[in-house]
């Protein structure tokens, strides 16, 4: 029987279109699964949308539209880009609107109010609608949000209800403590851990009076009251597996691997960690935090006007030239510049003149020399300590979610076999009748069909052509990847 494995993105605020920093998140996150899928393991891949809060609120007010309306048409283009990015068959998509998941984040309240970490209080805050979060005076950068500084702070002073996350402060420590590796990277682990050591943890609001927010879901009764948008959110990672009417379910596949953005380490870590220790859940497996992908240094954000659309792209280019770039060209834990004049450089440089060339070349000389996939050597080849080293070096970097390094060893390998046409020179042998020439055409063959093999989980199509290429002895139709110039 196979061993479970549950991944899950964030789930996206529906208050614009799907930009290219969540598409960062998705093909990271699809690429781990199908990692684990090749790895015998049964997944279950988890993404969705956040789909209640004031700024969705207050642009559907700002569209004339009906709310509920407003959310439907924007959760249906984020349902999309399972399509668009190539993701994996059968992944989950959850909205926070779903009946179920409203169900189970009331059912949440309810137990934390009866661990007694929920109580009521009047407050005032300084507070960042762009994050949906409170922003203390040591937050701020020249008064503004670090994050959203385009936007202004409002301050919210009225009566809420309260989690008591200063109850868990010595818990989550020593989980930090215990579990070296709870986030990753590990500096996301040690900022965090060194934050709550030295300014302690404060109880954070988990509601919004419903004459101010209309928009969400009820605080179980009291009717003036309506939740918290990231309470609320954050429950369906546990709501998608089941909980808490389908406890056989969650089961399965609790504990979970989370995929977020560095600016969501506190909710994610922190907020959400404790939550669950409130009801009795164990904590997530693993928190793993990517960066931003910044335009001329500034983050990208749909608040800045300065956001790259990933379905253009595709439509341009094609799913896997855009999953290439994300997984290769951008850093999996630190923020990376994107420009479309980069982009074009890289494809050029890497999928046009390097892969696409490579398969085209090779090919050529195996079909117009009649020589045949040969599985003997295929074999030889994949028990080779070249291919093994690589191979190793691919699934210890995936084990670390470190994408990049993953995708680089099937590049060193796309190098080494360049090299090898360079200096044997396999056409010339044919030519001049010389030996060896067919036995290297026969390598070159094992060669490509094994790239194509550590392909699968990073360009699921591309390495789905090579494959078919390689074992029906045939040159590509059209070039994989035609040069743009």
């Amino acid at each position: 029987m196979s061993k479970p494995f549950y991944i899950t993105t964030t789930i996206p605020y529906v208050n614009a279109d799907p930009h290219i920093g969540f598409a960062l998140e998705l093909v990271q996150a699809d690429i781990v699964a199908r990692y684990k899928k090749l790895r015998g393991f049964d997944v279950f891949f988890n993404t969705g949308t956040d789909e209640h809060g004031i700024k969705i609120y207050r642009k559907a007010v700002e569209m004339g539209q009906e709310t509920k309306l407003y959310v439907d048409a924007y959760a249906e283009k984020f349902k999309g880009l399972a399509t668009v990015l190539g993701l994996s068959e059968g992944i989950n998509f959850i909205r926070t609107t779903d009946p179920h998941h409203k169900v189970a984040a009331r059912e949440f309240w309810k137990r934390c109010l009866e661990a007694g970490d929920i109580y009521k209080k009047n407050y005032k805050i300084k507070y960042c609608v762009g994050c949906e979060l409170e922003k203390t005076d040591s937050e701020l950068v020249n008064g503004k949000c670090a994050v959203h500084p385009n936007l202004e702070l409002e301050i919210i002073e009225e009566e809420n209800y309260f989690f008591r996350l200063s109850n868990y402060q010595k818990k989550l420590l020593a989980l930090y403590e215990s579990r070296k590796d709870f986030v990753v990277p590990e500096f996301r682990l040690n900022e965090i851990h060194s934050l709550i050591k030295e300014k302690g943890l404060e109880d954070f609001s988990i509601s919004r009076l419903k004459e101010k927010m209309p928009w969400g879901v009820s605080v179980p009764d009291d009717d003036l009251h309506v939740m918290y948008v990231w309470f609320d959110a954050l429950v369906n990672y546990i709501s998608a597996i089941g909980w808490p009417d389908d406890m056989e379910k969650f089961k399965k596949w609790w504990p979970v691997v989370q995929f977020a953005g560095k600016d969501q380490v506190r909710q994610q870590a922190v907020m959400w960690q404790a939550m669950l220790m409130s009801v009795g859940i164990e904590p997530s497996k693993q928190v793993v935090i990517h960066g931003f992908i910044t335009s001329g240094g500034q983050k990208m954000s749909k608040s800045l006007g300065n956001v790259v659309d990933p379905v253009a792209i595709v439509n341009e280019y094609g799913t896997d030239v855009l999953r290439y770039y994300l997984s290769r060209h951008i850093h999996p834990f630190e923020d990376s510049d994107f420009t479309m004049e980069k982009f074009k450089d890289v494809y050029n440089a890497n999928l046009a003149n390097g892969l696409g060339n490579l398969v085209s070349r090779v090919m050529k000389m195996a079909t117009a020399n009649g020589i045949k996939f040969d599985l003997k050597i295929a074999k030889e080849f994949a028990a080779s300590k070249e291919a093994d080293t690589l191979y190793k070096k691919q699934t210890e970097n995936f084990e670390k979610y470190n994408i990049l390094e993953a995708v680089n060893a099937v590049w060193e390998l796309i190098g080494i076999t360049d090299g090898l046409i360079q200096s044997r020179q396999p056409f010339k042998k044919i030519k001049e009748n010389k030996e060896g020439g067919e036995e290297d055409i026969k390598e070159l063959l094992a060669r490509i069909d094994f790239i194509g093999n550590m392909l699968v989980p990073i360009l699921p199509e591309t390495s789905a052509k090579i494959i078919s290429l390689v074992k029906n002895s045939e040159m590509p139709k059209v070039p994989l990847f035609p040069r743009r110039d």
